[in-house]
């Protein structure tokens, strides 16, 4: 699952410029027996530890996807396709689809509603995010990546 996000990160990244389960608890006597109950299903699932750094790069992927169609780069479509493949990699869920989705469209909406024609802020923004983008995407294969 990791490999496979931070391979996804890694590549729309590069083209813009392990899971631990928790140990069983001990008693020191037998629980009585009980009807096995089933996995938790995944809406209620806890987010993985990555979540944070992870809806900041949907969310700058959205601003770029706005931002460089805006200043005449015309690649608007391939940031969408990376967020397409972030959803496929990491959403498992119709909630986390939609909190994954949410980030970018947020990120999308919050540059459309000031710049309406590039200038040379919209500018330094894409340069800082295309730099953040890359450091995230750096640390997130450095810390959770196998």
């Amino acid at each position: 699952m990791t490999r496979r996000l931070h391979r996804l990160c890694a590549a729309a990244l590069i083209s813009l410029a392990p899971s631990l389960t928790p140990s069983a608890a001990f008693a020191a006597q037998p629980a009585p027996a009980k009807p096995a109950q089933a996995p938790a299903p995944p809406s209620e699932a806890k987010p993985p530890p990555y979540e944070a750094e992870l809806l900041r790069l949907a969310e700058i992927i959205g601003a770029l996807a706005y931002l460089r169609d805006l200043c005449g780069a015309g690649d608007g479509d391939s940031f969408r396709a990376k967020m397409t493949g972030l959803l496929d990699a990491e959403a498992r869920s119709p909630e986390r689809k939609e909190t994954l989705a949410g980030a970018y469209n947020r990120g999308f909406r919050d540059y459309e509603m000031f710049y309406r024609a590039c200038t040379p802020a919209a500018r330094e923004i894409i340069a800082r995010f295309l730099d953040e983008a890359g450091k995230i995407s750096r640390e997130m294969a450095t810390r959770y990546g196998g």
